[in-house]
């Protein structure tokens, strides 16, 4: 069989002509037992380094992506390594130099002491002091040329036309990045929010808009935190403080409301602290819950299905400081749908009314991993939905996986 993974430069896979949503982790388990966890799991693309990898990789029925240093451009060892990994069955993207904007202007290590300080105080960058502009110009002007240069060859060769993406982190600058961004497929940033001092994890919908602004509409893959930032041992915090199950699931689906055609996982391999098998295990709980929606995942949203908030009355409570509301994504394939709501709030909203749903009259929606069902009636069905909370509202109890060990994780 055929399993040559190629891109259609929307952000999606497709391997044996089906279309898959990437749900993939930076992780690549030597175990061979814990990589066929992971597959089972619903994982379906995972970071490889070579062609070993991507043969243990496609052995599991999984993909790989192989990052690459595009910003020493095409020299002889880079061609050779593309030549080499190019016409590999499993490999399914490539992945440009992780961060690399934020690595010549706001990094740390550019003003740490304990290293090769370049900026002398910690806010240089975002002060925009002479010094933070003229390095990030300079270093851009070398970077920027021989990443095209790196780019272009790679499409010269490669024979399937994958995908080029390259991952930033959350604030990287904007003016940088589109000196690169007409000659990538993907773009996209990594955001870990959950510290033991705080835990936002809703603002992951802010980063993924920004970053479908700062892609020119490209499709957006999102890197959430599959970590707690003690394991890091940076210094940060001495306090455990892994997402729940329900954050977890918060992050992802915001990201999914918001645009995202891609969810990843960062950190998994460092994890250290006790509780982290608890917490594997609630990752793993919901990318079996996204793998089971692939088919909706990848289908066209239907825009004309909105969520609309009718004012539930209550005059016994303050108004919030903020009304991010209710975000929807309504998907569907074949006679099935699917609808998400994402309360982004830290309220309960009573009255929920999601419309646009005219031609569905009379079918009734059961709320996956819950005991809600409700009938389309004049076009729309009605529902309550709690501080940060994710429905999930489909015409059929078979898109929910079995597998639901993890789903109570809350440390």
């Amino acid at each position: 069989m055929n399993n040559i993974v190629y891109g259609h430069g929307d952000g999606f896979l497709t391997r044996n002509e089906q279309r898959l949503f990437p749900i993939g982790f930076y992780e690549h388990p030597a175990e061979d037992d814990a990589l066929r966890d992971m597959a089972e799991a619903g994982v379906n693309l995972v970071r490889c380094g070579n062609t070993d990898t991507l043969d243990q990789a496609q052995a599991h029925g999984m993909m790989g992506w192989v990052p690459l240093g595009l910003q020493a451009g095409a020299t002889p060892e880079f061609q050779e390594h593309i030549r080499t990994l190019a016409g590999h069955p499993a490999l399914a993207v490539w992945e440009g130099p992780d961060e690399i904007v934020w690595g010549f202007t706001a990094y740390s290590g550019l003003w740490k002491q304990d290293q090769m300080a370049v900026f002398p105080n910690k806010g240089e960058w975002w002060m925009q002091t002479p010094l933070a502009i003229e390095y990030s110009e300079e270093r851009a002007a070398d970077i920027m040329p021989k990443m095209r240069e790196a780019i272009e060859f790679i499409r010269s060769v490669d024979p399937h036309n994958r995908q080029i993406w390259i991952n930033e982190a959350r604030d990287s600058d904007l003016k940088f990045v589109r000196q690169y961004i007409d000659v990538v497929d993907i773009t996209g940033c990594d955001d870990y929010p959950i510290r033991a001092e705080s835990r936002p994890a809703i603002r992951v919908a802010d980063a993924t808009d920004r970053w479908r602004q700062v892609g020119k509409g490209r499709p957006v893959w999102m890197v959430l935190q599959g970590f707690t930032w003690s394991d890091l041992d940076d210094g940060d915090t001495d306090i455990t403080a892994f997402p729940t199950f329900a954050e977890s699931r918060l992050m992802a689906y915001a990201c999914i409301t918001h645009g995202a055609r891609g969810i990843l996982y960062w950190g998994s391999s460092y994890m250290k602290s006790d509780g982290k098998e608890a917490f594997r295990k609630s990752l793993y709980a919901l990318t079996s819950e996204l793998a089971a929606l692939q088919p909706f995942l990848t289908a066209p949203v239907e825009p004309y299905v909105t969520a609309r908030l009718i004012d539930d009355g209550r005059t016994d409570i303050s108004a919030p400081v903020s009304m991010r509301g209710v975000s929807i994504t309504a998907r569907r394939t074949g006679r099935d749908w699917l609808i998400v709501l994402v309360n982004e709030d830290e309220q309960a909203y009573l009255g929920v009314e999601v419309d646009g749903l005219g031609a569905l009259n009379g079918t009734e929606f059961v709320e996956l991993y819950g005991e809600e069902k409700t009938t389309v009636s004049d076009g729309s069905f009605a529902t309550r939905i709690r501080p940060f909370e994710v429905k999930l509202f489909a015409t059929h109890r078979k898109w929910e996986t079995d597998r639901r060990e993890g789903r109570e994780f809350a440390e």
